[in-house]
């Protein structure tokens, strides 16, 4: 959600309609071991945060709330400072103090990833709220979004939409433009059975309006189209069924073909490989954690064994060369199936997330002060939550690494 991103994302807007899709994780591809510009206190990481820097902190923040970790009041404080007056949020800026402007390339996924942190760890309505009106207002005719508002709709970006919209308590299907809703944009981006790729998701359509099989996006599709976020629960077990056949599907029979296209590739390794040129052979970590965190969304959890197996043994040096946003996908895939995120093959995922940045307020609380004042009160009275990299080239629909129920899968969301 689930967008790991790279410094091509804002020069491949032009051409967004042509690029894969921006799902890596931050983590696949660190902007630069080096940063030319200097690291601000209350931010996770210590590389270049210019095109990741709102991303990996609100997946830093929220996977440190899904474990029972409050952050450090001033990485909250950083991530909301982020904010432009109109909702959005940008990657990162530099100069926070300064009015966004005509110039300011919001994105609907940092806003979105802003939203998820924001609304799970409480007290940030006002914040929320104003970001939601702006992707509201962002939202294509399809019911989709695309990277940046006004730009062709895409699954990622849809998705991780989606997750935001359920973190504030808004009803995606409800949520439409010219009577089309976020989960209409994703049916029509699920690839029919029957054919190659038949069940995964594209990330847009090619420019003949033809769909390519995309693992990153197809993670990224069950995940939304299951109506989930970044933290997702595991569904009811299930047998997965064959792709289905009809020709009207639901939300959860997409979401359950898309699982079954994951589970099929995984089944030759137990990791997905990368898309990116000259490293196709090479495995991706980070959509192989969106994977897992799909399957158990979509109630294969006992599917997301191999994969998650895999990643406890071989991920370490991936996520401590990655960073935070590395680390949280790891804790969401975690999360997802039920493991220790605190001995993830041997490794203390909560405590390596916390080393890349300020200490955190405490352990065991995950609550706000905001958050903590409220309860007291309440007793007084008697009383959730890579950027999807935006692929780099120019070959529509080839996978890079995301994320993002009951088992009537003929039942509307």
């Amino acid at each position: 959600m689930f967008v790991r991103r790279t410094a091509a994302v804002l020069a491949a807007t032009a051409v967004i309609g042509a690029v894969v899709a921006p799902a890596a994780s931050a983590a696949d591809s660190s902007p630069s071991a080096s940063p030319s510009t200097a690291i601000p206190s209350g931010l996770y990481g210590s590389t270049d945060p210019t095109y990741d820097g709102v991303w990996r902190q609100s997946l830093a923040l929220l996977a440190q709330h899904t474990v029972g970790v409050r952050p450090a009041e001033k990485a909250v404080d950083w991530l909301t400072g982020q904010q432009c007056a109109n909702g959005a949020f940008a990657a990162y800026r530099a100069d926070a103090a300064a009015a966004c402007d005509a110039k300011t390339q919001v994105d609907t996924n940092s806003t979105a990833a802003a939203v998820q942190a924001l609304a799970a760890l409480g007290g940030h309505d006002d914040a929320t709220g104003r970001a939601v009106t702006w992707l509201k207002s962002a939202q294509n005719k399809d019911g989709g979004w695309g990277y940046m508002a006004g730009g062709p709709s895409d699954t990622n970006s849809t998705s991780v939409v989606i997750g935001a919209l359920k973190a504030v308590g808004k009803k995606p299907q409800d949520i439409s433009k010219d009577g089309k809703s976020p989960y209409d944009a994703l049916l029509k981006l699920s690839m029919p059975c029957g054919g190659e790729g038949g069940g995964a998701f594209a990330y847009q359509p090619g420019k003949k309006g033809e769909l390519a099989a995309n693992a990153d996006a197809t993670a990224a599709g069950v995940v939304g189209s299951l109506g989930k976020g970044f933290v997702a629960k595991a569904g009811l077990p299930y047998d997965l069924p064959q792709c289905g056949t009809t020709d009207s599907p639901a939300p959860r029979d997409a979401a359950a073909n898309g699982a079954g296209y994951l589970a099929k590739s995984l089944a030759k390794t137990p990791y997905l490989k990368s898309a990116l040129a000259g490293a196709e052979d090479q495995p991706d970590y980070g959509n192989t954690a969106d994977a897992v965190v799909a399957l158990a969304a979509d109630g294969a959890t006992s599917l997301a064994k191999a994969p998650l197996a895999w990643l406890e043994k071989n991920s370490a040096d991936w996520a401590a060369k990655s960073g935070p946003a590395a680390y949280a996908q790891l804790i969401f895939a975690a999360h997802a199936t039920g493991t220790d995120p605190r001995d993830f093959g041997g490794q203390d995922l909560v405590a390596q997330l916390g080393a890349t940045g300020p200490k955190p307020s405490a352990a065991g609380a995950s609550a706000t002060p905001s958050e903590k004042k409220n309860d007291e009160k309440k007793d007084d009275g008697n009383g959730l939550g890579v950027w999807w990299i935006i692929g780099v080239g120019l070959v529509a629909g080839i996978g890079i690494g995301f994320l993002i129920s009951g088992r009537n899968k003929k039942q509307q969301l």
